[in-house]
């Protein structure tokens, strides 16, 4: 999974992904060089079985962030910019509503959906730009000789086309399942799901539940493919240096009830409707990330795809189940542990040993 950091200048995006990443970005770096880091996404649900488990390896599902340079008023620039994020799963637009005088916003004043506005139109400007390519490559194409699948094509780019043309990014259209793979291949920007990440002041964060209403972001928030995610980046700074009894000493001070990183990357898992099973035994407790609705064999295809095409069963156990019982004997005893097809939905928080032919 990939997400990208987006926003204008002097928001807080590079601090955003040093927060997450715990990667520390050169000073001597040039604006517009990409950064790439891996987020430990976490998971209690893995430390706490792996006190019964005691395996040799603890692996967490991670997250890679690509930080790419503040948005400009210059296109060619903001062009190549956007280049990294075109392989994204997702985007997070970091939204500046912190005072600094010291640090002056580029527009004059904090304005949330002004600054929401103006890097969606540059979004939309650079898929508007790639499709009316494509199209004008089809229709030659077309010329030469009538094709079904590239009618189908046209017909479906002029609709995107139409849509980015009246300011609608393609995340809030609707699609069919034959469109979606045929637009899988062009990557579009506005396509993908965003994750608005409010960067508020240290002086905000008792109000962070209320961020949403103040600023009246409750259209934004209820978008298709849209998720809102207030953010105190000066605190998490600080909280992401501190040890863990320290942090949440802190946390408490400030009246925050987890930290932003954990709620920034929660809110990721569910835009993008991805859960996490877990494997556990003496050799490794580990996470996998799958999307929700998978079922057991292609739950194993995450682990790998021998495990896939072997599929026999999977014995399956809710994972506080599994702690409550200490163990897989336990459990099993107890009725806890079910024995399930390749057509059982996989749940999230699901300890899954599967048996398969080799």
């Amino acid at each position: 999974m990939k997400t990208g950091i987006i926003g204008l200048p002097q928001v807080g995006k590079t601090s955003l992904f040093r927060i997450l990443t715990r990667v520390r970005v050169d000073a001597r770096s040039t604006p517009n060089q990409a950064h790439v880091g891996i987020a430990r996404v976490p998971d209690a649900r893995v430390a706490k079985l792996s006190e019964i488990f005691k395996p040799k390896k603890i692996t967490y599902a991670t997250i890679e962030y690509v930080d790419v340079g503040g948005l400009q008023k210059d296109r060619e620039k903001n062009s190549a910019s956007l280049v990294p994020l075109r392989e994204a799963d997702a985007l997070a637009h970091v939204v500046r509503l912190f005072e600094d005088p010291a640090v002056p916003h580029e527009g004059g004043s904090l304005d949330a959906l002004r600054d929401i506005e103006s890097v969606e139109i540059e979004l939309m400007l650079n898929d508007l730009e790639q499709l009316s390519k494509r199209i004008e490559r089809v229709e030659k194409d077309l010329k030469k000789k009538k094709e079904t699948v590239l009618e189908a094509e046209l017909q479906l780019l002029t609709r995107c086309r139409k849509a980015l043309e009246s300011e609608t990014p393609l995340r809030e259209l609707e699609f069919k399942p034959e469109d979606l793979k045929m637009l899988s291949s062009f990557e579009f920007l506005s396509r993908k799901p965003m994750l608005y990440v409010l960067n508020l002041g240290d002086d905000q964060a008792a109000d962070i539940e209320r961020v949403v209403e103040k600023y009246h972001l409750e259209k934004l928030a209820s978008k298709p493919h849209t998720a809102v995610v207030p953010f105190c980046g000066k605190i998490e700074a600080e909280l992401s240096e501190l040890p863990d009894a320290e942090a949440a000493e802190m946390m408490r001070a400030y009246g925050l009830a987890d930290s932003g990183r954990d709620r920034l990357i929660q809110a990721s898992y569910r835009l993008l409707g991805l859960i996490s099973f877990l494997t556990c035994g003496e050799p490794e407790c580990r996470a996998w990330t799958i999307e929700r609705g998978m079922n057991a064999q292609q739950a194993a295809g995450a682990i790998h795809s021998d495990i896939e095409r072997g599929f026999i069963k999977a014995e399956v156990v809710n994972w506080e189940n599994l702690l409550k019982a200490g163990g897989f004997a336990v459990a099993k005893e107890c009725a806890q542990v079910k024995l399930e097809g390749k057509e059982y939905i996989v749940q999230d928080g699901d300890v899954i040993l599967f048996r398969h032919s080799s």
